[in-house]
């Protein structure tokens, strides 16, 4: 019996020392707040992110709600642009089709970025539209102007008439981290102020959604939901700073699956702030050609490592020839951010202004060189390549005059302006055919025209125009 007694005092004894350190946890600390003792758990503030060191979207939600608006853009027919983009694509580029909730609308989302009604949107939201009602997160309806469409990144802004409006600030997309938490905010199946959540899953993707070769992808990934109607809407971070635009998913069925894509935000600014100041984007220019970097390039160049971007080419008299810069160097740093690719390098080029200072390092025969270097704009682009010209697979390329551009109701393509023998010539094609895509991607820069057929393996579908207006369709075997 003492035996059993003493057993028994020792239970007890032990049961109520570890009552007496739960009442003391419990006390001093519940989910990371004190809750004294009597004081139900509803009326505690109950915290759990702060225990589990979770992210706290709330402030950001709160913040990025108001300053996201709904867009319905109106059309005469349907807009190509709205179907190529906002229907969605399957990962690899292949279009899905979309019906439209009205046979001539379509709906997005777009978002203040100053008090005093400028909105920016994805350019495919817009473009082609008569009309565009912008709606508030607090149900005001406005009519809205646009003040500048961007293909080359697919991005547009508008303006509504009001002042004092909720607006979100710039982030730094530069400073955005995979991994990283952020929120996406628009209008999904017209249904507004609709928020999700989830991480960066990559950066500097190219997708190949925008057509021409010389547009800017390079998208930040993530896997935030987004679906029909978040296009132009905001990617936020948990301080409720914007960091992209939204501007599509990656589905087989048009519906989100994962994949979600949005503009960099140091992008965005620039072409905002281009517009607001100069009415116009004012592209700056490299004067490269260039390829990316592989495993069996580098084997056949003989090259240590995978950094960098090759350079086939440079244009002469371009601010890349004038820094130093030849053939055959690689492109390591540009403002001491690496480059390791195509959309890393858009992306860099694609946030300056001509006339800018720009600090490269360069790897030659094994050494690496920093140069500086300033940006030209677009325009002197056009005067410095062999006046226009480009011959390649015996034809001589000529881009479109202003008379030619209005007479096709076009804004780009190349003229074949004589015609040897070769491939092109074989296939059918005569002296005078003006080149509009190939393979549908928009012929606009030399760069497109080089990069579409110079060092090519396989077929390609080249379309065009004769000046006569006659529209022809080639397939070549390069």
């Amino acid at each position: 019996m003492k035996r059993i007694a003493g057993v028994f005092l020792i239970a007890l004894i032990g049961g109520a020392v570890s009552l007496g350190l739960y009442k003391t946890f419990e006390k001093k600390q519940y989910f990371g707040n004190s809750r004294p003792e009597g004081i139900p758990i509803s009326r505690v503030n109950y915290n759990p992110s702060a225990a589990f060191n979770q992210p706290d979207f709330e402030a950001a939600a709160a913040i990025s709600i108001h300053a996201v608006v709904h867009i319905k853009s109106e059309f005469q027919k349907k807009s190509l642009v709205y179907d190529d983009f906002f229907g969605f694509f399957n990962y690899g580029g292949q279009r899905q089709p979309r019906e439209y909730i009205s046979p001539y609308s379509a709906m997005g989302s777009g978002v203040i970025v100053s008090p005093d009604g400028y909105i920016v949107t994805n350019n495919h939201v817009v473009q082609e539209a008569t009309n565009i009602v912008v709606t508030l997160n607090n149900k005001r309806v406005y009519e809205a102007k646009v003040i500048g469409t961007d293909p080359s990144s697919d991005l547009a802004l508008i303006k509504i008439e009001e002042q004092s409006l909720p607006f979100l600030a710039y982030g730094n997309s530069d400073e955005v981290k995979i991994g990283e938490w952020v929120l996406a905010v628009g209008n999904p199946f017209n249904l507004t102020s609709t928020v999700t959540a989830g991480i960066v899953s990559a950066k500097a993707r190219n997708i190949n959604i925008l057509g021409s070769q010389g547009a800017i992808e390079s998208f930040i990934q993530t896997d935030a939901a987004v679906n029909s109607g978040n296009s132009g809407g905001a990617l936020v971070n948990t301080r409720g700073e914007l960091i992209g635009i939204n501007a599509a998913i990656a589905s087989g069925t048009g519906y989100y699956t994962g994949y979600s894509f949005a503009i960099p935000v140091n992008i965005v600014k620039k072409v905002v702030g281009d517009f607001m100041k100069f009415g116009k984007i004012q592209r700056a220019y490299l004067g490269v050609y260039y390829r990316e970097i592989d495993d069996q390039f580098a084997k056949d160049k003989g090259f240590s490592d995978l950094r960098g971007i090759y350079v086939d080419d440079v244009v002469e008299g371009g601010p890349a020839e004038a820094a130093g810069v030849k053939s055959g160097d690689v492109i390591i740093r540009i403002d001491q951010q690496p480059v390791n690719g195509k959309a890393e390098l858009m992306e860099m080029i694609g946030q300056k202004n001509p006339g800018d200072k720009v600090n490269m390092v360069i790897s030659r025969s094994g050494k690496e060189f920093e140069m500086a270097l300033t940006m030209q704009g677009e325009e002197s682009q056009k005067a410095l390549v062999k006046d226009d010209k480009l011959i390649m697979h015996g034809a001589t390329f000529q881009v479109l005059t202003s008379n030619e551009k209005a007479k096709f109701k076009i804004d780009y393509g190349f003229k074949i302006t004589s015609l040897g023998n070769g491939k092109l010539k074989s296939s059918g094609i005569s002296a005078g055919f003006i080149i509009l895509s190939v393979d549908r991607i928009p012929m606009r820069t030399t760069q497109d025209l080089k990069e579409a057929l110079a060092n090519r393996q396989g077929g390609v579908l080249i379309e065009g125009v004769y000046p006569n207006g006659l529209r022809a369709y080639y397939g070549i075997g390069l």
